[in-house]
């Protein structure tokens, strides 16, 4: 695929509209549904302009588009849902009234994005007393949806082919592997920004895993790595020192999917990202003995 020509023109209708609808009546998840097209039109909008470029760390970075999509999503919630709280990555947060929350990163991949790679998304979940409710992952420039509700299981809808242009939407239900070997196994992982500044890096990690799997692939979005487990392209994913909004969607699709998501040492560390476990299950074991813990959180 050629950055310089994705699929998905700013101008298609099919981008910047919203081209399909939930496969059932649920408000939130048509809301979601909606955030994430509106944010996914600003991503592709901004792909191949010159970026303003902030920085976070020296690897940790933002862009004018991560706010655009942020400010756009928040905006229509503040409006849509005011009685719900926010949890965006860049600056929104927003304690609610009703114990629901919206957890959002705008653009997961900032790094890919900025170098025109297309393995970046706009990653939204729901969250209730503090479970989560329903996840939606939008990959623009691949054309994939990726969604779940707690208890209803989830789907990935492609759109690669725009309806309309005499391709049918394509969906297929979210499920994870049967692969019951590390050895058989395709993994996904990542490494941190601050990399330098911890004692584990994830590096030994690593090599630990790469030694005893079939083959491990670094994406550069943890949402979209934790949707590629949910439906089947990895047998499993972890990675340390994350965020809850790098996590809150993926995790619901893996677990609505039939896998399991843990800290590295079976407990609950996962759900602020800090520490994250997601396979099919039946491998997890076999992973997380190969694994050493994050350090203790600040």
């Amino acid at each position: 695929m050629n950055p310089q020509n994705p699929p998905h023109h700013p101008e298609n209708p099919h981008t910047s509209g919203f081209p399909i609808e939930p496969p059932h009546r649920s408000d939130d998840l048509a809301l979601a549904f909606q955030l994430a097209f509106e944010a996914g039109a600003i991503l592709m909008d901004g792909l191949h302009r010159q970026h303003s470029v902030t920085r976070k760390g020296w690897r940790d970075l933002v862009s004018e588009t991560d706010l655009a999509s942020e400010a756009a999503v928040t905006r229509r919630l503040e409006r849509e849902r005011p009685d719900d709280g926010i949890h965006a990555e860049e600056s929104s947060r927003r304690m609610g009234r009703s114990g629901r929350r919206w957890v959002i990163d705008p653009l997961d991949g900032t790094t890919n994005f900025i170098h025109g790679h297309p393995m970046f998304c706009v990653s939204i979940a729901l969250e209730a007393e503090g479970e989560g409710r329903l996840g939606v992952i939008w990959a623009p420039y691949l054309g994939e949806l990726f969604w779940a509700e707690k208890g209803r299981g989830g789907e990935l809808i492609s759109i690669r082919d725009a309806p309309g242009e005499g391709h049918p939407v394509r969906r297929k239900k979210l499920c994870v592997t049967e692969t019951d070997a590390l050895r058989d196994g395709l993994m996904a992982t990542g490494f941190p920004y601050l990399q330098d500044e911890r004692r584990n890096t994830n590096i030994r990690n690593f090599e630990n895993v790469t030694l005893k799997a079939r083959g491990i692939r670094r994406g550069g979005s943890a949402a979209l790595d934790l949707a590629y487990v949910a439906c089947g392209r990895f047998d499993g994913f972890w990675e340390l020192y994350l965020n809850p909004w790098d996590v809150a969607a993926g995790t619901l699709l893996v677990r609505e999917a039939g896998g399991r998501v843990t800290d590295v040492t079976g407990g609950e560390k996962w759900r602020d990202g800090w520490e994250v476990v997601a396979t099919n299950g039946r491998l997890h074991d076999e992973l997380s003995q190969c694994l050493s813990a994050a350090d203790a959180q600040p």
